[in-house]
């Protein structure tokens, strides 16, 4: 005989009338036309909440569970209610933007359950992003290495006090603007949720958290970019700003639904990303030079090929820099715009407004720009409109999808461009990447091996004389890894790239519709080293490794 088990069955109970209340509201969600949120999969804000005396809410059965400046998410039992109407009205007259979401009953007592813990509660002096500033900078003088950064997180969701829990957000912001991390990666699975940091391109494991904890961080991230709270089944995209140091970083925000939660990227476009001068590029000197000539000429195009986080942005900014002045009127078209630069024009793609990169570059030309700069060519009307702009005295600077700087022409002809228009607008094509450079602090030198001398010696025969270095008595350096470099053994990347001009043969070979092969050749005999050879030279300069040239050019 079955024994009756009164404490599972009390629960198994109370489990449907939640389940019941959770329903019913969000049949009502419907009828009052504001969306429903389950506030127990919500954390709290205290911040947020005592900014509505307990009796207020209590009267109005309602609770602001959120908030960034005078942005206030409120739940409400009931939007009718004449004195909930009454609240909201008074919090419009202080100029407060509340936005609505249903909740139930049990949400709305989870939320007024809070309150006794109000008092004890400090608020923080806000930033842009509604953390405090020096906190951010506090936190950035504590995190020195991934270790450490480790140990504060752990801290921070160890403890059940809201205060330290509504820190970890601020822990992990701060902790990326330290190392430099391009982009913060939240991953919930199965069991855990993980927290990963890209840095000098490659993503490392920080931390791991539970799913309360993720449940936080993905309504605090939602909220600070402007992000629907209640929609989770399809992507989202937003921003917001840091203040850090009288300097604004911009954090771009991808929400992305999964089986066991969404993912979220925040990607860090920090003005310091975009701070290297042309000559810090990582171009060999006799480039330089060339691509300085080249820089100074009133029109044509320099277009610059590579995949996504190939540094290609923050070349074509290098360039803007470099020839950015009170007698030069510069414009931009981007996709979207990642960092601004003073004295230049910034516009932004905005294709549901019909404004795409070929009309908003024909507006462009009309600006009376010296030089224009395309986020990227990828049909045919962008690019002939480019090609025509650089073809009538504008210097104009893009990028292209190809895998190397000879591919440049054939993807062009492929797009539909005309050869006799390519061969007389474009001034250079270049090819490039980015490799991880080697810890100053910690990198040892030491004699390469046979395999390694084969390679070099392989590949500096094919090199251009001008650019052969001295290959008796090689040493090159070996990464060991210190806390600098958080053990990696790299800190900090650098260009490599394949650059070839336009010049007359090679103008004259366009026209002939070449293949890819045989603009290699061309370019081959006027000088150009390719992505591989480029890397070598940097090899032997103690820069960066074999290995790191590998996982790169390969």
């Amino acid at each position: 005989m079955a024994k009756f088990d009164e404490e599972k069955t009390k629960k198994r109970y109370e489990e449907l009338l939640e389940k019941e209340a959770e329903d019913l509201s969000k049949i009502l969600s419907d009828k009052y036309k504001i969306p429903y949120l389950d506030l127990s999969r919500i954390t709290i804000d205290l911040d947020s909440l005592k900014i509505l005396l307990e009796e207020d809410a209590r009267a109005g059965k309602m609770a602001i569970f959120q908030s960034v400046g005078k942005k206030l998410q409120i739940g409400v039992l009931n939007p009718e209610l004449p004195k909930t109407k009454e609240i909201v009205d008074d919090l419009k007259q202080k100029l407060y933007i509340p936005q609505l979401f249903l909740i139930s009953e049990i949400s709305l007592n989870k939320a007024l359950s809070r309150y006794p813990e109000v008092p004890s509660f400090v608020e923080a002096a806000s930033g842009i992003i509604g953390v405090s500033q020096k906190k951010l900078s506090e936190l950035e003088e504590k995190v020195k290495d991934v270790p450490a950064l480790k140990e504060l997180i752990s801290k921070g969701i160890s403890t059940k006090e809201s205060r330290k829990i509504s820190e970890v957000l601020e822990i992990i912001i701060a902790g990326a603007l330290a190392l430099e991390a391009s982009d913060i990666h939240i991953e919930p699975s199965e069991k855990i949720v993980t927290l990963r940091f890209r840095m000098d391109g490659i993503l490392q494991e920080v931390a791991f958290f539970t799913e309360d904890i993720y449940q936080f961080l993905n309504s605090r991230i939602k909220l600070l970019s402007e992000l629907k709270l209640n929609i989770k089944d399809r992507s989202q995209d937003g921003r917001f700003t840091i203040r850090e140091k009288d300097l604004d970083v911009e954090v771009r925000t991808s929400t992305l639904p999964g089986p066991y939660g969404e993912s979220i990227v925040l990607r860090i476009l920090h003005p310091k990303t975009i701070g290297l001068k042309f000559d810090d590029l990582g171009m060999e000197p006799e480039i330089m030079e060339r691509m300085k000539h080249e820089l100074s000429r009133p029109n044509g195009m320099i277009l610059t090929t590579g995949p996504t986080g190939s540094g290609k942005t923050t070349t074509l900014y290098a360039f803007v820099k470099e020839v950015n002045g009170p007698g030069v009127k510069i414009v931009t078209i981007e996709d979207p715009i990642e960092y601004h630069l003073e004295r230049v024009v910034q516009t932004q793609v905005d294709e549901a407004k019909g404004y795409d990169f070929s009309n908003g570059l024909r507006s462009i030309v009309r600006q009376d720009p010296d030089i224009i700069l395309v986020g990227e060519i990828r049909d045919l009307p962008t690019a002939e409109t480019a090609m025509h702009a650089a073809l009538t005295g504008h210097l104009v600077f893009s990028t292209l999808h190809t895998n190397d700087a000879a591919g440049t022409i054939p993807r062009l002809i492929d797009l539909g461009v005309k050869p006799n228009i390519i061969a007389p607008a474009i001034n250079v094509a270049m090819a490039q990447r980015l490799v991880r450079k080697l810890c100053q602090k910690c990198a040892k030198d030491d004699a390469a091996t046979p395999e390694e001398l084969k390679k070099i010696k392989d590949e500096m025969t094919l090199i251009p004389e001008n650019k052969k270095p001295d290959l008796t008595n090689i040493k090159i350096k070996r990464l060991v890894g210190c806390p600098l470099c958080n053990q990696s053994g790299y800190k900090g990347r650098v260009g490599v790239f394949e650059v070839f001009f336009i010049d007359e043969k090679i103008e004259q070979l366009i026209l002939s519709d070449p293949s890819e092969g045989a603009i290699k050749e061309a370019a081959f005999k006027q000088g150009m080293a390719t992505l591989k050879q480029e890397g070598i030279l940097k090899i032997i300069r103690g820069v960066t490794t074999f290995e790191e040239l590998e996982r790169i050019v390969g």
